[in-house]
């Protein structure tokens, strides 16, 4: 028999290991107050819905479930839902009961890019994942991409009456009442996917989506913006945005302890409370947090004491600035100011989930280092392939009898993805160091010029074609975008949209291609 003290022991083991990270906040006194994961219930009891996806055949939508309470996303209900179409993240629920549910982002202070002035939704599948071995989903968002809630319940806000003048605030009534000044939040992102926009949020920022003055939010950012605060080395950084200033540490100038962090997932904390706020960071696969910054608050007019207004924001900036691009996991904000202990304990459950990648591609293998050619599979096309003329790419019939010049530009070489080598690139054959690359949506075929954002728009991922036959070939950084032919001219596309070679009609067909050996 084991002895009573080595049975506590594995009951107390057995008790963390199910706890989710918003019952250890609990324990510590700083309960979760809104909780947004597509990968896995952060309750160890919840099993409600995560988040809903809508398809782009038929406008359907259905909502994903964790596998089990506490357990990790139902990812196969999803990939049954959406095969053979497109299906875009609607919602993220709130895992808290409070209704705090991320929605598609309105029109705010910088407008969205859709006609009507709203952010895009991300696509369902453009961020996979496993955690421990399951496959599940995170929220990739591009430029134009962004979630928001501006009707919230618990968030941290100003009390003048209290958090101006009393540190904490004054008693538990405050909790109750809308005056839960100090906040705790962490989120787990993805290492390697960033830019230096404006600006890639998770956090409490204003309702009205709207730049309403210094220290009107209090938001977890990461990226490499250098316009404001910045940390060590060339980023990325764990940073806050406060509102007109991301700060990494009591100005926004240089905070040289806050270091570079480029792990493939990152824990990223965030908290403050009246007169004090702290920035901590970690390895989400392995190891322990580090604080980055703890201490005063900007001494800076409208920073100390906070404005916070009590919205939630994903992807996006306060007033709705659009230019970053990240990738979100998971993510909680608190009532109170937590403890170190409490979000060491968070990070151990984080490392427990065992985040891991898994493949961006599907369909019929591209291998890297082969030279390919593209056909149409549309009805009307089935003569013509992926060609260019001059910079530009369109299609055009290739056969057998073609000059060579023109089986020269229809013919592609294969390589490692130049932003992501998970998925790949393609050379021009009769243009040596040219690739095709995005810009404005269009195709084009460019010299590499070195650039992050070069590398960026000629990096694609294919994936099994939508009508059943190829591939389709999907942008890295824009999920919801594949090669298309419209008007014979070559796009990255969505299913449905503003533009005219986002129309939804025949859109299955004319993103997929026959992918097949050069021409000679």
């Amino acid at each position: 028999m084991f002895p009573f003290s080595s049975l506590l022991a594995l009951c107390l083991v057995a008790t963390l290991v199910a706890a989710g990270p918003c019952d250890l906040y609990a324990s510590g006194g700083t309960p979760c107050v809104a909780a947004h994961s597509t990968t896995r219930a952060l309750f160890s009891a919840f099993t409600g819905s995560l988040y809903q996806v809508k398809r782009g055949s038929d406008g359907a939508t259905t909502n994903i479930a964790p596998l089990s309470a506490g357990g990790v996303a139902n990812a196969a209900a999803q990939d049954s839902f959406c095969a053979s179409t497109t299906c875009l993240i609607t919602t993220i629920f709130d895992q808290t009961g409070r209704g705090n549910h991320l929605t598609q982002a309105p029109p705010g202070g910088f407008n969205g890019p859709e006609a009507n002035g709203f952010d895009n939704l991300a696509a369902a599948d453009g961020a996979p994942v496993t955690l421990n071995g399951q496959k599940a989903y995170g929220v990739f968002i591009s430029p134009g991409t962004g979630y928001r809630n501006d009707a919230t319940n618990g968030i941290a806000t100003v009390s003048l009456l209290t958090c101006h003048t009393l540190t904490p605030c004054a008693d538990s009534d405050d909790y109750l009442q809308g005056r839960r000044c100090p906040q705790g939040m962490y989120a787990v992102l993805d290492g390697t996917h960033f830019n230096g926009g404006c600006c890639f949020d998770y956090g409490n920022a204003e309702t009205s989506a709207h730049d309403t003055g210094n220290g009107h939010m209090e938001a977890i950012y990461f990226g490499n913006s250098r316009t404001w605060g910045t940390g060590s080395g060339n980023g990325p950084w764990i940073m806050a945005d406060l509102e007109n200033g991301l700060f990494s540490g009591v100005t926004t100038g240089l905070n040289s302890a806050d270091q570079t962090i480029t792990s493939r997932f990152v824990t990223a904390v965030v908290k403050g409370e009246p007169g004090t706020w702290a920035i901590r960071g970690g390895n989400a696969a392995s190891g322990s947090l580090s604080t980055f910054y703890s201490g005063a608050r900007p001494n800076v007019a409208g920073y100390n004491p906070m404005h916070k207004e009590g919205a939630i924001i994903l992807g996006i900036g306060g007033d709705n600035s659009v230019g970053a691009q990240g990738t979100f996991y998971e993510g909680v904000m608190t009532s109170g100011y937590p403890s170190d202990a409490t979000e060491n304990s968070v990070q151990s459950n984080v490392v427990a989930a065992k985040y891991a990648t898994t493949s961006l591609t599907s369909g019929p293998a591209i291998s890297v280092g082969s030279a390919v050619s593209f056909r149409a599979t549309t009805a009307c096309c089935t003569t013509r392939f992926i060609a260019h003329t001059g910079t530009a790419v369109n299609t055009q019939v290739v056969t057998s009898s073609s000059t060579s010049a023109l089986k020269l530009s229809a013919s592609w070489t294969v390589v490692a993805g130049l932003a992501n080598s998970a998925c790949v690139s393609f050379e021009s054959r009769d243009t040596a160091g040219s690739f095709i690359r995005h810009f404005n949506f269009a195709l084009l075929v460019n010299a590499n010029d070195g650039t992050q954002q070069f590398k960026e728009d000629a990096t694609f991922c294919p994936k099994a074609g939508l009508n059943g036959q190829g591939n389709s070939i999907r942008a890295w950084g824009y999920p919801t975008r594949s090669f298309r032919h419209f008007n014979n001219n070559l796009f990255v596309a969505s299913n449905g949209g503003v533009n005219t070679f986002d129309a939804a009609a025949s859109y299955n067909d004319d993103v997929s291609w026959v992918v097949g050996a050069a021409f000679a």
